[in-house]
């Protein structure tokens, strides 16, 4: 079988069908690629997740679930420990109207069907102050909940390309692919590097899907978001728990981020946006301000239209997979575990159903 894209989601779906027992090749276009993998939070995250599709809130539960799983899995076959923990997220809010905003959206995330066992407080102040202690004057308050967590995303990358190697998959680095044609019997894989082919093929290029898809009667409507992550130096350790706009790694390194731009492809670091980033960061937790920043990026995310993920096989061109997604750490044990021996087995999982495309094109009523 051929993965094409060898990031987080690419990854975890190569070395899922290497453990079923499938032979893979992972053509991977390489570091000139906008891949998102290279900018990601490292966030195992399941709070706020789902409003407008509860099978996504379900389906990213199920995943956090198994994370530990994943962990040593990773750990047993690369040898790579990726630092995965799960103390409960938080999200901080710096004002009463943002605590009530968050608060009622969680509420309605929370009132649609099936949305049952996902556990989340609200906290003040005081409370927050207790269990953060860290914590500036300005937060008014948060949201926990105990099933986020998250990992080391360098080590998680890493321990993903060692395993699958371990495993015999063959990874092909500057394998960037031009065309992909349907044969009798499977696919022809084309680019300036040369051709290969394959029974089956999985499309894990995140943006590269849009392109690629409609060659195997595929649909991956997706589009960049551009995210921009501010690291410091190394620090003792003061935050346990992740949050959506800070976490201090196991390294010692605090990550500052969770700015959404719609530019396009442009990836260039702007400093307006990372002034603002870094205030609220501050008035969170004012010890960042004796930091030094050492590192900013900025990276693509892979938005669907409704930004759900898209997992789908080809009518036409059975064989043909499609999976993309903007959670690919958060999701990476479902892909390992779940999606990758059902793709192998040739049918998706009921628990997917609702992640297919086709749900862009339902006619809209009168």
């Amino acid at each position: 079988m051929v993965v094409i894209g060898g990031g987080v989601v690419g990854g975890a779906i190569a070395l899922g069908l290497a453990r079923s027992g499938a032979s893979v090749a992972i053509l991977d276009e390489g570091d000139d690629a906008f891949r998102a993998s290279r900018g990601n939070f490292a966030l195992v995250w399941v709070q706020s997740k789902g409003f407008g599709m509860p099978e996504y809130a379900i389906w990213s539960r199920r995943s956090a679930d198994d994370w530990n799983g994943l962990a040593g899995i990773l750990k047993a076959e690369s040898g790579i420990d990726v630092a995965h923990s799960q103390p409960g997220g938080f999200m901080l809010c710096l004002s009463d109207d943002e605590l009530q905003t968050r608060v009622d959206g969680m509420r309605r995330l929370h009132n649609q069907e099936t949305m049952t066992n996902f556990t989340y407080e609200v906290l003040d102040h005081a409370e927050t102050k207790r269990r953060l202690p860290a914590i500036g004057k300005d937060v008014v308050g948060a949201l926990y909940s105990p099933h986020d967590g998250h990992v080391n995303s360098l080590k998680l990358f890493r321990a993903l390309r060692e395993a699958c190697v371990r495993r015999g998959v063959a990874y092909r680095p500057n394998s960037a692919v031009e065309t992909i044609e349907p044969r009798e019997g499977g696919f022809s894989i084309r680019g300036a590097w040369g051709e290969i082919r394959t029974g089956r093929v999985v499309l894990c290029a995140g943006l590269g899907n849009a392109r690629l898809a409609p060659m195997v009667g595929l649909d991956a409507p997706v589009k960049p978001s551009k995210g921009q992550v501010i690291v410091t130096e190394k620090t003792e350790p003061f935050l346990h728990n992740p949050m959506v706009t800070v976490r201090q790694t196991d390294e010692g390194g605090v990550m500052i981020g969770d700015s959404q731009e719609d530019r396009g492809f442009d990836t260039i670091v702007r400093q307006p946006i990372l002034s603002v980033m870094a205030e609220r960061a501050v008035r969170m937790f004012p010890r960042l301000a004796g930091l030094n920043v050492v590192r900013t990026w900025s990276a693509l995310r892979v938005m669907s239209p409704d930004g759900f993920p898209i997992y789908d096989q080809s009518l036409s061109h059975p064989g043909a997979f499609v999976v993309t997604c903007h959670s690919g750490v958060t999701l990476a044990a479902n892909h390992v575990l779940t999606l990758a021996p059902a793709i192998l087995a040739g049918t998706l999982p009921d628990a997917v159903a609702s992640f297919s495309a086709r749900r862009f094109h339902v006619p809209a009523h009168a």
